[in-house]
């Protein structure tokens, strides 16, 4: 390990430990048993979605702006963040009664804008602005420049990173067994690289896998090119950890503390909401599930393993379930879309459901416009499938009916137009 490069101490998170002790309480570490039983494994979560702003970011937050000197931090503070880092510094400024400027993106879910304004209330102003956290956090460290404020990083800064390295402390002092695997989520890499380090020191045997969403896997593109990297496009879908580009210092950090990284694709995070919601009634962000929906993609290596995962948030929109369901069904291969050529006659519709729908399957969308002009008219049809078992002879039936189709699941650009 390069001792020349920034490494989070055990002496500089203990500290943290105690600053932090100022505004909070150690968070819930559990066993899952609905997980523990799928897995055939001890399944642990250390539930930072239950801390006081709902997401592990406060601990961050916190320990960098009780660091400032008082003359900087009067002058005020700013921040950019897709949501939970921006109520961590919320809530710090509500508390130490200071004023922050907060940079937000404008596709910020509206329930994330909201909290920010509840837990800051007077102390702090809400910009919102870019399409994506790098816009934002551009911009707001532009304007910090400008006024001369003290800009709180997200994730690439000692004291957030040493913050965060709180709950490793807390793991171990917590957990009962000598833990085989962590599963933590990754965004810039600030909870991976405080977690892992202090880890790491106190328990090298445990393995450090990180997860990334498979539409912004910023981390695992910079230890593979050897150094950081911004990625062109990034899906931001898992807006918790929607990261173009890693922080220097969590990348230096993670090279060296994590034993991989494990890119899980969107419909994998969605299934294990409604799963954590459903047998556990644990309400998650996709950030949040990040952790837990890693497992499936090492179910074999866990097999009779004391595993922990980071449960890192909890603020989800309540509408954005709907969207969840659906990225859930398509990916476990439950919800298919096709477009139908339909015959101008009438009962034609009606022959295609009796001929082809099976009988624990539904049609869930259908949008047809009748073209008077033509022979045939093209129809958007929707299917959902009780068991994923159940797609090829659906095909089948297409095939023997002669059902002109076109099957868009797979298209992605005339996927993303229609649905």
């Amino acid at each position: 390990m390069d001792t020349t490069k920034y490494f989070p101490t055990i002496e500089a998170i203990g500290n943290a430990s105690k600053v932090l002790g100022e505004i909070l309480e150690a968070t819930p570490f559990q066993k899952n048993n609905n997980l523990s039983d799928i897995y055939n494994a001890e399944i642990y979560l250390k539930r930072e979605d239950l801390q006081m702003v709902r997401s592990y970011k406060i601990r961050g937050a916190y320990n960098k702006i009780r660091s400032i000197d008082p003359e900087s931090m009067q002058n005020g503070i700013v921040c950019a963040s897709a949501g939970n880092h921006a109520q961590g510094v919320a809530f710090s400024c509500n508390k130490l009664k200071i004023m922050g400027s907060i940079f937000m993106p404008t596709t910020t879910p509206k329930q994330k804008i909201e909290q920010v304004r509840m837990f800051g209330k007077e102390y702090i102003e809400i910009i919102l602005t870019g399409d994506t956290f790098d816009a934002a956090n551009a911009a707001a460290i532009e304007y910090a420049q400008q006024h001369e404020k003290t800009f709180i990083p997200p994730f690439d800064d000692p004291k957030v990173i040493e913050g965060q390295g709180t709950i490793g402390k807390e793991i171990l002092e917590q957990t009962k067994v000598e833990l085989d695997y962590i599963f933590v989520p990754i965004g810039g890499g600030g909870l991976a690289s405080g977690l892992g380090s202090y880890i790491k020191q106190m328990s090298p045997k445990t393995k450090i896998i990180g997860v990334e969403p498979g539409g912004a896997p910023c981390m695992k593109a910079a230890i593979d090119a050897g150094h950081v990297v911004e990625l062109e496009e990034i899906d931001k879908f898992v807006d918790g950890a929607a990261v173009k580009r890693a922080g220097n210092h969590t990348y230096e950090i993670c090279k060296e503390v994590l034993d991989d990284i494990v890119v899980v694709p969107e419909g994998a995070v969605c299934t294990t909401i409604i799963h954590m919601y459903n047998k556990s009634a644990i309400v998650v962000e996709p950030a949040g599930a990040l952790a837990a929906a890693a497992l499936r993609f090492y179910a074999d290596k866990i097999k009779g393993k004391n595993v922990a995962c980071i449960v890192s948030g909890s603020n989800n929109d309540i509408i954005r379930m709907e969207e969840i369901r659906e990225k859930s069904l398509i990916y476990e291969g439950l919800k298919h879309y096709f477009i139908v050529n339909f015959p101008q006659k009438s009962g034609a519709i009606v022959s295609f459901i009796q001929d082809v729908i099976g009988p624990t399957d539904d049609l869930v969308h259908i949008q047809y416009i009748k073209k008077t002009n033509k022979n045939f008219g093209p129809a958007l049809i929707g299917i959902e499938l009780a068991t994923k078992e159940n797609f090829e002879p659906l095909i089948k039936r297409l095939n023997e009916h002669g059902i002109s189709y076109e099957y868009i699941n797979e298209n992605n650009q005339l996927f993303e137009i229609l649905i």
